[in-house]
């Protein structure tokens, strides 16, 4: 329930792509710097108006998302 208290998805904002709520920070934006070995501490350094629930909250988000469909891997 958090977790869409957070996160929101409107097509006039990012073009759609999930974002915090009120702002135009995307999830993918967030996951991919917790994934580069940013703390969430410096991440909220730079985007001063979200805090460390809303990071959580959308890697929550992007597991869920990932956990509702399969996806095929092609061969590289």
């Amino acid at each position: 329930m958090e977790m869409q208290k957070r996160i929101s998805v409107d097509p006039a904002v990012m073009t759609g792509k999930p974002c915090i709520r009120g702002t135009r920070v995307t999830v993918a934006n967030l996951v991919r710097q917790v994934a580069s070995g940013r703390a969430i501490e410096q991440i909220c350094e730079d985007y001063p108006y979200i805090c460390a629930e809303d990071v959580r909250a959308a890697l929550i988000f992007a597991a869920e998302m990932t956990s509702v469909e399969t996806h095929e891997l092609l061969a590289s």
